[in-house]
């Protein structure tokens, strides 16, 4: 006579959150992703860093907004998309610069226009994270993070 051994029933999995090299990359990629598959939104792991990134493409029009929910012990931060009258996304590419295997860095005088102007830098300066355009006319330098076209 057999019986049969009952198993017990999978609990939900929550997303896997493991560690990052490059949080900053991290956070790049699942935007372009985000934004290619046309999400209305989407979810990053908080940090002042990110924040000050969300900030920038909030003030220079790439995102509609953004904001910081707490779960716990972690925060997220949700960043809402823009889309045009013709269903395309204001964000076309995203690209890392400055990583943590070659740092690149810019003087005051050497700060890099993205697509001739068409796109931004964002850079990591002593006054704060702030776009390329914004460091040009403050007269600063500093590191180049990514590029947003």
């Amino acid at each position: 006579m057999a019986t049969a051994v009952k198993t017990p029933a999978k609990a939900p999995r929550k997303a896997a959150t493991g560690v990052v090299s490059d949080p900053i990359a991290d956070m790049l990629t699942r935007i372009r992703n985000a934004s290619g598959a046309r999400h209305p939104e989407v979810r990053v792991p908080a940090s002042r860093l990110k924040l000050e990134i969300a900030r920038v493409l909030k003030d220079e029009g790439y995102v509609a907004g953004y904001e910081v929910e707490a779960d716990g012990a972690t925060q997220t931060m949700r960043i809402i998309f823009k889309s045009r009258p013709d269903r395309t996304r204001v964000i076309s590419g995203m690209k890392r610069i400055s990583r943590p295997g070659l740092r690149v860095y810019a003087r005051k005088t050497e700060i890099p226009r993205v697509l001739g102007g068409l796109g931004i830098a964002i850079l990591s300066t002593a006054e704060g994270v702030m776009s390329g355009r914004q460091a040009l006319r403050q007269g600063l330098g500093g590191e180049v993070l990514a590029y947003v076209w």
